[in-house]
């Protein structure tokens, strides 16, 4: 439908004595299904009486149940935000926001915030930092555990409804685009996505039936995310479709992901997917990850082309169509991919074998997959819990140390399969557990490499022991550990060597270094 003109009561509402607040200036700010007035300490967003489809916002009685359906959704990560919703009383001459009289609109009063606050502000200028990557990555993991779940019989998250979603995506993309060659990306990228479908409908249909069909917030984009005290707030959650909203979990982590990797902050979404996968497991999610990607990434392009039909603006019109050809390069990147990668570690405790791992899982990107990590969750335990006395000799014993390898061998098959390059944290001190990665890689026609961490003595000692006297690392080996490690460990064959590399950790190269050098190699 056209976009709506502006109702003259919105020039009321630019008056200060419009509300019943302190307000030196009103200032509107607008998208393609809002109004935004923002009055003092507040925030009224006004939806337009649009209908697009995936929304309808047509009539008044719509709209108010969408504000109200945007405040239920949003107090639950930001109740202090989301305040109330508003009746727009009066005229279309002598508007007031609230107070009594028969409403003529609704609006959603929020609690107003620095702008600079948001993640695309801090992305773009440079202010994102990993602690609050990692603090965003347990608030989704914790959500994402709390909020309700889909049955196996109810209508939300089926696969044809995910794919209507993909394919509307391209029915409204396409006339906006005029540009031939866009339109060819575009053509690549729909084929990609109807085989890709065909391929994965029945472990989407799997996902469902496994209870990963939750509701979600819908539209984790990095502008829907802010930084307030220090903490990552959501907001914006989508109120207007069900549908978009009880979605897949890794959906919706796909979204940020993906946001993070168009707006040049790769290591940064590398590091929150494998930080949310670390603290929820749900590795199997991932044979979809890519297809999830894409689609957001023309959700997203999809809304900066129906944002630049209306405006004016050549400077603007000009900034929505490099966000939408961003979106679209980046599609067309995830559909071209690298051939995936393995990457073993090899090393006592203390060696750094951790840090690299994370730090070139960031780079490569991959997926680290951490015996520390992994073994715990075998055994019922978070990661940083600790084990003592006869837990902790059955945890770190050989029937779980088999266990954990062979998970380890199992979550890295997966990956592989789904294309993900992937990086093993671990000991690997048996040359049995060493060998069975390297059958795996040959399995999946894939390049093989042993990470040889290396540090002196004291440094592994004095790391050890700093690292267990804090407690905060999901490894529990202690000095006793180090010292029996070193005494059991198999060392590297001359056949192992030919697909090693040693890194020496102990401090005179930065870790940034050699993530990056072997990345590149």
């Amino acid at each position: 439908m056209p976009e709506p003109s502006r109702p003259p009561w919105i020039e009321g509402l630019l008056q200060p004595a419009a509300y019943g607040h302190p307000a030196d200036a009103v200032q509107l700010a607008e998208t393609h299904i809002s109004w935004i007035l923002l009055a003092g300490e507040f925030a009224y967003k006004i939806k337009k009486p649009v209908d697009f489809g995936f929304l309808d916002f047509s009539t008044l009685e719509r709209r108010q149940a969408a504000c109200q359906a945007e405040l239920r959704l949003n107090r639950r990560h930001a109740p202090d935000l989301y305040l109330a919703v508003v009746p727009i009383v009066g005229d279309a001459r002598q508007p007031h926001m609230g107070g009594p009289g028969v409403p003529i609109e609704y609006a959603v009063q929020m609690r107003r915030f620095d702008a600079d606050a948001l993640f695309e502000t801090l992305a773009q200028s440079g202010k994102l930092r990993p602690e609050h990557i990692d603090a965003l990555a347990a608030h989704l993991a914790a959500f994402h555990g709390s909020v309700g779940r889909a049955t196996a019989d109810d209508g939300h998250g089926l696969p044809a409804q995910h794919r209507l979603a993909a394919e509307f995506n391209f029915t409204q993309l396409r006339p906006l685009l005029d540009h031939p060659t866009a339109s060819a990306d575009l053509d690549a990228l729909h084929t990609w996505t109807s085989t890709t479908y065909a391929r994965l409908e029945p472990r989407l249909a799997q996902r469902k039936r496994d209870g990963f069909i939750r509701e979600c917030h819908g539209d984790l984009h990095l502008g829907n995310i802010a930084l307030i005290d220090g903490r990552p707030i959501l907001f914006d959650a989508i109120e207007f479709n069900e549908e978009l909203r009880w979605i897949d979990i890794l959906d919706e982590l796909a979204f940020v992901v993906m946001d993070l990797e168009a707006r040049g902050c790769p290591a940064l979404a590398y590091r929150l997917l494998n930080q949310y996968l670390e603290i929820t497991g749900d590795y199997a999610g991932m044979a979809l990850f890519d297809y999830y990607r894409l689609y957001r990434a023309l959700v997203r392009a999809k809304i900066a082309a129906l944002s630049w039909q209306p405006t004016g603006d050549p400077a603007q019109r000009a900034a929505l169509h490099a966000r939408c050809r961003r979106y679209l390069d980046y599609g067309l990147r995830l559909i071209r991919p690298q051939p995936p990668r393995l990457y073993i570690t090899h090393g006592l405790s203390g060696s750094g074998k951790s840090q690299l791992a994370a730090r070139l899982a960031e780079t490569l990107p991959a997926i680290r997959l951490r015996s520390d990590v992994e073994r715990k969750r075998l055994a019922g335990l978070s990661a940083t819990a600790r084990s003592d006395g006869a837990l902790g000799a059955e945890l770190y014993g050989p029937a779980m140390t088999a266990r954990t390898y062979g998970r380890l061998a199992q979550l890295g098959g997966t990956l592989l399969e789904a294309g993900h390059s992937v990086v093993m944290d671990a000991t690997f001190l048996q040359r049995e557990h060493r060998e069975a990665q390297r059958q795996l890689a040959e399995r999946h026609g894939t390049r093989f490499l042993i990470l040889d961490c290396q540090a002196p003595p004291e440094t592994l000692r004095g790391r050890v022991r700093a690292r267990h006297q804090a407690g905060t690392d999901a490894s529990e080996a202690d000095l006793a550990v180090l010292d029996r490690q070193a005494a059991q460990r198999e060392p590297l064959g001359g056949d192992e060597r030919e697909n090693a590399l040693a890194v020496d950790m102990g401090g005179k190269v930065s870790v940034e270094t050699w993530a990056s050098a072997i990345a590149a190699g």
